[in-house]
């Protein structure tokens, strides 16, 4: 890597939690063993099934982790991934194949850690293993909450919690709203919430007649998440 992209590299690995905590020297090695990789929007990073070989952070863009479905139809989004976020790990953690697939939601640059490499660190890092622990750890919380919500909610209550839980991530304007950069087609709200298209075009309209959001070409604005989060429960 040249001097500019170790510079990126060493600040996407430090905006990650599994490399947060690492020291200088530590970061500087994992800097070393990185490859980067850039994806076009919707290219597939890796499949369900193919060998776990690499970790992958996200050092810009977004990655959506979808179970594909044996007919061939829709796929489930169970995971949308952004800057600072890693995936691939429990493949090379227990040597199986990959679990699910990845596909860049939009244009992105990934830093792949090498099987062998990540082997290495795990063992000599006592912080990184701490921290691939914890991310194993919230891993598991998000998919219990993301079976909870296929279990108790209907699919408004599921899209309105989906909505809460992106915009958790964005700072509120001085009103109280948030602003999202809004990316997702009605058809991957659908794979997001176990719906359909057509639903999730009638929820959208539903929930903006309500007042709970306004679409804006490409941004989604809640003018009080509170209250949207009030409706998911309802």
């Amino acid at each position: 890597m040249t001097g500019t992209a170790r510079t990126t590299a060493g600040d996407a690995l430090r905006s990650c939690a599994l490399f947060s905590r690492v020291d200088d020297a530590t970061l500087a090695v994992c800097i070393d063993s990185l490859r980067t990789r850039r994806y076009r929007r919707n290219e597939t990073i890796f499949h369900q099934g193919d060998p776990g070989d690499s970790l992958y952070i996200i050092e810009s863009g977004a990655v959506k982790i979808v179970l594909p479905s044996p007919e061939g139809e829709d796929e489930a989004i169970i995971a949308t991934l952004g800057p600072g976020d890693f995936f691939g790990e429990l493949a090379l953690l227990d040597g199986a194949e990959r679990s699910a697939t990845a596909i860049a939601h939009e244009a992105t640059t990934a830093l792949v850690l090498r099987r062998d490499a990540f082997g290495h660190l795990i063992d000599t890092v006592p912080a990184l293993r701490h921290e691939l622990l914890a991310g194993l750890v919230a891993e598991l919380r998000r998919l219990t909450h993301h079976v909870e919500e296929l279990h108790f909610l209907d699919l408004p209550g599921r899209l309105a919690r989906r909505i809460v839980r992106l915009a958790r991530d964005v700072e509120p304007d001085p009103s109280g709203a948030v602003t999202l950069d809004w990316s997702f087609s009605q058809s991957e709200l659908a794979a997001m919430i176990g719906g359909t298209r057509q639903t999730v075009n009638r929820l959208l309209g539903d929930f903006t007649a309500e007042g709970l959001i306004r679409i804006d070409r490409d941004r989604l604005v809640v003018p009080d998440l509170d209250r949207l989060e009030r409706a998911a429960s309802r």
